[in-house]
């Protein structure tokens, strides 16, 4: 590439390149990008700080399935076992994954430190399961 230079005061203010180079420049600025922003993802995996979701959890998780349910089963827990480390019964834990009763904000932190998932992951807002 041999760009015109346009001085200023003598002094370089402005480089001219052909349209067809500004645009690989462009181009190859972007795949930087992409690859620090996978570096990024991969090390995080790699060093635990993120956590990688199989699709079929995520695709239940979309569809509106009951979130405690979904996370319950994926980290291969049995209800009972959630409500007993979570302090509370068997069959609250199954009204709450019907959607027939809603849990207190403290249960639901309960729950999610138990999973091993943020708070926001088993919010269930009107409308969004399937169960409710």
């Amino acid at each position: 590439m041999k760009p015109q230079i346009i001085k200023k005061d003598g002094k370089p203010e402005y480089a001219v390149i052909p349209y067809d180079e500004y645009r690989q420049l462009l181009e190859d600025a972007q795949m930087l990008v992409d690859i620090m922003a996978y570096d990024t993802a991969k090390n995080a995996v790699n060093s635990r700080d993120e956590e990688l979701i199989p699709a079929d959890v995520v695709d239940r998780l979309l569809d509106g399935d009951n979130p405690v349910r979904v996370w319950r089963e994926y980290r291969g827990l049995a209800a009972g076992e959630l409500a007993k480390a979570c302090g509370v019964t068997a069959a609250a834990i199954s009204q709450i994954e019907s959607g027939k009763r809603r849990p207190s904000i403290t249960l639901l932190k309960r729950i999610a430190g138990t999973l091993d998932v943020d708070l926001e992951s088993l919010v269930v807002t009107e409308g969004d399961s399937k169960a409710a």
